[in-house]
């Protein structure tokens, strides 16, 4: 059967990949041009997407989506440590030395990953892609249309194919959106009469981020997490291959007075005043301040009482939702989005699209929306946080599951098995309901909770920051 993906980011090399691995003809095309043939530092170098406005910022990819590379596509996980990769980066291991914790346990290691920036990421799984049998990879190819049969499905219109720029028509069984944030079919599916119904925050984040690389190749200095909330900012550091690592100072998009963090000079002063993150900004910089905003959260319903809005294109990874950045979701995500789409057209096939987009709209709202819904929740509520800090004030709700989010947040320090529960979610190998309500931490949570600052790591005020982001 002859699919086509739109989009070759990540989520859309692993969905061609796991799809023809069922015997599907896979086309990939992206409107931007490929990475150099080169090792990892001219990727990292050369390598633009115009499309992808996240594209040099923090990425991780977690331990829930390199279990699922492993699995699937193990292949890819050769090519990332070949371009430098570091294997067995533990996204706890900042708390070993930590008192009251116990230090490491035999079970940790289900906490590691590789370590790798996310054009380093790409490039290896479009050389993978590349050689795998029954997949195609076209670039500067930029769709512009959607083509429709005359036939509708269940009353829906059903989507054949692609029009490019050049005229080309792109026919298929199956048309996979994964344009990421900037693509552009839902806007072509309004112009064929038909949209999915959209959910979208009223405002998002806004991110400040710097690269830096070690003299010898080493890791940087790992904090005892790698994010942390402060008042009106968090800080997130991810790891990178061959010696790299970002750092993000992360604000209200709304927050007017933090814009000054451009500046790598107050973005530099600001740092100083984060404990944990401050070793991290004394290294080589790679970058300057990257700024990036415009990461509102929205997600799309392609089906609704029981019938697709539209046949014969399905949605998968930030085309169907985008999460808040900065718990480095995205990717593993997505990776776990292309499998369930596998999953559906091993169970249903390709001759009913409508069949086949009823039954992944519902495996899809059964095991990420709940994911996407929580996240949706801890925005809404971090942002309403900001707002009242940037007011000097204090942020109070009557929302339990905000409270027990806080309080979980705030008590890790305090108990290691909540602080491994919280690491089960953080990681994407766990739900909440798996992590901390079966396993009884919740009531741990609550005991602890009382008295405990809403901010345990070592941080400035608001005041102290703005202070020295103003240089004065």
């Amino acid at each position: 059967m002859r699919t086509l993906v739109v989009g070759a980011g990540p989520t859309g090399l692993v969905t061609a990949m796991l799809l023809a691995a069922e015997g599907a003809e896979v086309t990939v095309v992206d409107r931007d041009p490929g990475p150099p043939e080169s090792d990892a530092a001219a990727v990292w170098q050369d390598w633009r997407r115009p499309g992808v406005n996240q594209f040099r910022q923090t990425h991780c990819l977690l331990p829930g989506g390199l279990r699922l590379l492993r699995d699937e596509l193990p292949g890819a996980v050769d090519r990332l440590l070949a371009l430098g990769g570091r294997q067995g980066h533990n996204m706890i291991a900042g708390t070993w030395g930590l008192p009251g914790l116990g230090g490491r346990r035999p079970e940790d290691d289900r906490y590691e990953t590789v370590a790798v920036r996310r054009p380093v990421l790409e490039a290896a799984l479009l050389a993978e892609a590349e050689q795998t049998p029954g997949v195609t990879v076209r670039r500067g190819v930029r769709v512009t249309g959607l083509l429709t049969g005359d036939a509708r499905t269940a009353g829906s219109p059903q989507v054949t194919g692609v029009l490019t720029q050049d005229g080309e028509s792109l026919t298929a069984d199956l048309v996979v959106d994964a344009g990421g944030r900037n693509s552009p079919v839902a806007e072509l599916l309004a112009r064929i009469g038909t949209a999915p119904d959209e959910q979208r925050a009223e405002t998002g984040f806004r991110y400040y981020t710097r690269f830096f690389r070690s003299a010898d190749g080493t890791p940087g200095p790992q904090p005892p997490w790698p994010l942390c909330h402060h008042d009106s900012v968090s800080v997130l550091s991810a790891p990178g291959d061959n010696g790299t690592w970002s750092v993000t100072l992360v604000t209200s998009g709304r927050d007017q007075e933090l814009r000054a963090l451009t500046d790598t000079g107050a973005w530099q002063r600001a740092l100083k005043l984060y404990p944990w993150f401050a070793p991290l900004g004394e290294a080589e910089p790679l970058t300057d301040v990257l700024a990036m905003g415009g990461t509102e959260s929205r997600r799309l319903r392609a089906g609704v009482d029981g019938r697709p809005l539209v046949a014969g294109i399905v949605p998968v990874g930030d085309a169907w939702a985008t999460v808040n950045p900065q718990f480095g979701t995205g990717m593993t995500m997505g990776f776990r989005h292309a499998a369930l789409l596998r999953d559906a057209v091993r169970a249903v096939g390709f001759d009913d699209p409508a069949d086949l987009a009823l039954r992944f709209d519902r495996v899809t709202e059964t095991f990420l929306a709940p994911v996407w819904d929580n996240f949706a929740l801890w925005d809404r509520h971090r942002l309403a946080e900001i707002d009242a800090e940037i007011r000097g004030g204090t942020y109070t709700s009557a929302d339990e599951a905000w409270n027990l989010q806080a309080a979980v947040e705030a008590v890790r320090w305090m108990d290691p098995d909540v602080l491994r529960g919280l690491a089960e979610v953080a990681c994407l190998l766990a739900t909440p309901e798996e992590a901390l309500l079966k396993s009884g931490l919740v009531e741990k949570v609550l005991a602890l909770a009382p008295g405990t600052p809403r901010y345990a790591e070592p941080g400035p005020t608001r005041r102290a920051l703005l202070t020295a982001v103003r240089g004065v």
